[in-house]
């Protein structure tokens, strides 16, 4: 029983020891332990800039938490209209340069929530009523570059990667 106790309070801190750092300059997640870096992934943040205000359509700044984690067996591809999955799989556009017009949420969504009062969490300027997320795109061509409106886009692959790998309320700071 201790031995069993032992293993599970080890695996708690493991967990625990866990945060995402978001580089808006490097346009890059890193997924983070108290050992050093698990692994980085290129990323989108917002065209817009950054920014809380609410229908700003930037990228909030600042230390969250993932709130909400969405779309546990959705095939990569699979498409999100409200955090609900549709059907359908969308296309993904890797190598070819194709813009698509919608804001389109793929594969995985990690919902985030500001925890930080009037920057990030609050009236007007609160990430989680933002629905800011980080989530698989469509146009996984303009990964690197800014090109999201607010949220933090991610290849598919990769977003379903960091989704078995966080929980709900791993820290998530934006900077």
């Amino acid at each position: 029983m201790k031995a069993k106790l032992y293993l599970l309070f080890f695996f708690v801190q493991l967990i625990t020891a866990m945060e995402i750092e978001i580089s808006i300059t490097n346009q890059e997640l890193t997924l983070r332990d108290d050992n050093g870096v698990i692994k980085t992934y290129k990323i989108s943040t917002s065209k817009y800039g950054e920014g809380s205000t609410e229908n700003s359509f930037k990228t909030p700044l600042g230390k969250h938490e993932i709130k909400k984690m969405i779309g546990k067996d959705v095939i990569i591809g699979g498409r999100f209209i409200g955090r609900v999955h549709t059907g359908e799989v969308f296309p993904i556009y890797s190598d070819q340069e194709i813009y698509v017009k919608e804001d389109v949420v793929q594969s995985r969504i990690l919902w985030l929530s500001g925890l930080e009062n009037n920057k990030n969490k609050g009236i007007g300027v609160d990430s989680f009523a933002r629905y800011i997320y980080i989530h698989g795109t469509p146009e996984e061509w303009l990964l690197g570059s800014k090109a999201s409106k607010g949220c933090i886009r991610m290849s598919n692959k990769d977003v379903i990667e960091l989704f078995e790998k966080v929980h709900e309320g791993m820290i998530v700071n934006i900077k």
